[in-house]
């Protein structure tokens, strides 16, 4: 019964974003292990940027920085 939790920064992905990549992460499973589909949990995560860090810095940080820096351009 495999169980996989995917975890992303909640920046927009669609509900049709999220169905293919619970359809995608079952499919792997089902080719490349032979999982049945009926038993695979997927589970999406959404999280603040607040609560997501990268090389020490909050990607709301980074996020900003990279907007600083494109309107620079």
């Amino acid at each position: 019964m495999p169980f996989v939790n995917i975890r992303i920064t909640n920046e927009g992905a669609t509900a049709e974003q999220k169905q293919e990549l619970i359809q995608g992460v079952t499919d792997l499973l089902q080719k490349v292990l032979n999982k049945n589909p009926a038993t695979t949990f997927v589970i999406i995560d959404e999280v603040e940027t607040d609560n997501w860090g990268v090389g020490g810095t909050a990607v709301t940080e980074l996020r900003k920085r990279a907007r600083e820096a494109a309107a620079k351009s």
